[in-house]
């Protein structure tokens, strides 16, 4: 548990370490409030009903605000509305209620999601979660000069804002939340800075701390976080049980 293999020195300055997660069992269901006095509440629609759609909503109710889950199964929507408790269920071909959706869907079919809403998703704020690796996980699917966040926000309407968010971060590390009062990091990269001031408050309703990392081409280089920590479970750290974030020195 805690950083590894990193010294603390008297020098004000930051470095990426490791925190490990103090659990990787079970949900975290309905875990208690964790909503700033000064955090305003969200409306979210959450498209998708994996695992990372399962952690979010639970954590965004808990957090206060309004949850919408969106699935092409109804069954399976109201299913896990029903398990989450508090959530709506709402219609593949309904526009979302959320100002703020999240696409938590494998990427391969998220830019047809973004399609398929077309002007039902203007002056939203989309978070794009995805990592557009390659079945072998050595690479990305996309082209070399941009990422998925880039090739998802050019099937949005033009008032919508894409947010690249929550990638890096594992459900099941997600679900549990911080460790050890350790906080756990959201690195976010966006365009438009009013949408990443209100990911950013949506990130702070969840416990968890967000971390800016620049305008929507840096969703490159959190992807490549997302591959790197594939290639720690695959090579060194050997299971998933892990976050990184941002550690401050002196």
């Amino acid at each position: 548990m805690g950083a590894s293999g990193i010294e603390r020195r008297p020098s004000r300055h930051s470095t990426v370490s490791t925190t490990q997660s103090l659990t990787t069992a079970g949900w975290a269901w309905r875990p208690i409030q964790l909503q700033k006095a000064d955090t305003p509440m969200s409306s979210i629609s959450i498209i998708g009903l994996g695992n990372v759609a399962r952690a979010l909503a639970a954590r965004a109710l808990a957090g206060g605000n309004a949850v919408e889950i969106i699935g092409r199964n109804p069954a399976k929507a109201e299913e896990l509305a029903a398990a989450l408790g508090g959530a709506t269920v709402g219609t593949a071909d309904a526009a979302p209620a959320g100002d703020i959706v999240v696409l938590a869907v494998p990427y391969a079919g998220a830019a047809a999601v973004v399609s398929e809403y077309g002007d039902a998703l203007q002056g939203k704020v989309i978070i794009d979660v995805t990592n557009p690796v390659t079945p072998d996980f050595q690479g990305f699917v996309t082209p070399d000069d941009s990422s998925g966040a880039q090739e998802i926000a050019k099937a949005a309407p033009a008032g919508a804002h894409v947010v690249k968010a929550f990638n890096t971060l594992f459900s099941h590390v997600l679900a549990a939340g911080p460790a050890e009062g350790r906080p756990l990091d959201v690195f976010i990269a966006g365009d438009d800075a009013q949408a990443k001031a209100r990911v950013s408050a949506f990130i702070e309703s969840l416990g968890l701390r967000p971390m800016d990392t620049g305008e929507l081409p840096m969703a490159r280089a959190l992807e490549n976080v997302g591959l790197l920590e594939l290639g720690l479970i695959t090579h060194s750290v050997k299971h998933a049980n892990f976050s990184l974030g941002v550690t401050m020195l002196g």
